[in-house]
């Protein structure tokens, strides 16, 4: 008999405040999310604490009644990590952490920790590495307080803050070193970029919010077997796969990490490289969890980070996937209206049809359709017409190839010479 795998999770509490600009039922969205996310990581959430406030504590975030309380409880109940769902100042987290004699992290420390977790490739680990380095810096200073104290008075001369630089000059070095190691890999994948836009093959990036079927999707539409889960941030790196569509068309699609509300600044520097495989394509499908309660303030947060990453004007596809776990479908319906979009469930292949035909028709409206007749002595065209564009149909007849492709605009005047017509899609 197969024993059943043992999972220790750490016991946590989490903690959110309500102020002027986030009401109750934000901050209960927030803690949902961040509760979410602590499970990923392997916590069990105890308890949520929250405390309204005109502004956080600059001190202790929360005011000095909620944290004798909490300090309470995670004595009693032997709690032995709290997370915050803001981000702490270093001064915030360390005097946090005196208070309540446990491991105290904010959220950007645990989405870091889950990075940490789920990166697999070298990029992706550079990447995460680069993010947790920047992170923990300025928080060195707080050890450095209990360091410097060694370095004061009669027979207590020593490292001190002279071990705190080195520390603070090692970190900087190694984030030197893995901004040069990212900058080589970005020039690489630029250069594998220039070779596909050599071929002229469409690109197509899958954006959305963190668990909303990216890799469900991209696993249905291209046949592969990309890590999917019901865990937020499952797949971190990015994956490319070829599709083709019913017209022989040939695309390159990617599924790209997902977005999160209150997503950490850092780790959009630190990811932007991997997202400017976002930059680069041509399409963009904007997965959307349906069935999900707050999917409409989900998808603003996604539209925000394209938004700073200078994309929100792309094509767009809006897929609503996750249309299977909605009791009565048709009180989501009007979402139809949306230009451009789609209802599915990736998980069992409902609303497909649809979508592929979406994809290829958004292709033809950036593409133009030509119909070329090339003379036999010139059957080198033919070869380039393969390379650079999508060839539909060849048929060789008495005065030369006749030939029906599609192909970008910029590409269509070496090969109007050969045209017997044209026809803008």
């Amino acid at each position: 008999m197969l024993e059943k795998e043992v999972i220790n999770f750490e016991r946590t509490v989490i903690v959110g405040i309500v102020t002027q600009n986030q009401n109750e039922e934000k901050l209960t969205e927030y803690l949902d999310e961040l509760e979410f996310l602590t499970y990923t990581a392997g916590g069990e959430v105890i308890k949520r604490f929250s405390q309204k406030l005109e502004k956080p504590n600059p001190k202790t975030f929360l005011g000095t009644g909620k944290m004798e309380e909490i300090s309470i409880y995670i004595k009693e109940k032997n709690i032995s990590t709290v997370i915050f769902d803001d981000e702490l100042s270093p001064s915030q987290q360390k005097n946090i952490s005196k208070i309540l004699d446990c491991k105290v992290l904010d959220r950007t420390n645990l989405i870091l920790d889950i990075f940490a977790q789920r990166a697999r490739s070298h990029e992706g680990k550079l990447q995460v590495e680069l993010a947790q380095l920047r992170y923990n810096l300025p928080r060195l200073g707080g050890q450095g307080l209990v360091l410097s104290r060694l370095g004061g008075g009669i027979g207590t001369r020593g490292p001190g803050e002279t071990k705190l630089e080195v520390d603070r000059r090692r970190i900087r070095e190694r984030v030197n070193d893995i901004t040069r190691q990212i900058e080589y890999i970005k020039k690489q994948r630029n250069l594998h970029r220039k070779r596909r836009e050599t071929t002229r093959i469409p690109t197509i990036a899958l954006v959305g919010y963190t668990n909303a079927g990216k890799s469900t999707l991209l696993n249905l539409l291209t046949a592969s077997e990309v890590l999917a889960e019901d865990k937020l941030f499952a797949t971190l790196d990015p994956t490319t796969r070829n599709i083709t569509l019913a017209n022989g068309q040939q695309a390159l699609i990617t599924d790209t990490v997902g977005f999160i509300q209150k997503l950490p600044h850092q780790l959009i520097a630190a990811f932007r490289a991997t997202l400017e495989e976002v930059v680069q394509a041509d399409i963009l499908l904007h997965v959307v969890d349906v069935s999900h309660p707050q999917y409409q303030e989900q998808s603003h947060a996604v539209f925000q980070v394209l938004h700073e990453l200078n994309v929100d004007i792309k094509q767009l596809i809006t897929i609503f996937n996750k249309v299977d776990k909605i009791e009565d479908p048709n009180s989501v319906s009007a979402l139809l209206k949306t230009e451009n979009s789609v209802m599915i469930s990736a998980l069992h292949g409902h609303g497909i049809e649809g979508l592929l035909l979406l994809i290829e028709n958004t292709i033809k409206q950036k593409t133009i359709e030509m119909h070329l007749l090339i003379p036999y002595n010139e059957s080198n065209v033919i070869a380039k017409l393969y390379d650079i564009s999508n060839v539909h149909s060849t048929e060789y007849r008495e005065d030369g190839i006749y030939v029906s492709i599609s192909l970008s605009p910029d590409q269509t005047n070496y090969f109007n010479r050969y045209a017997i017509g044209v026809e803008q899609e």
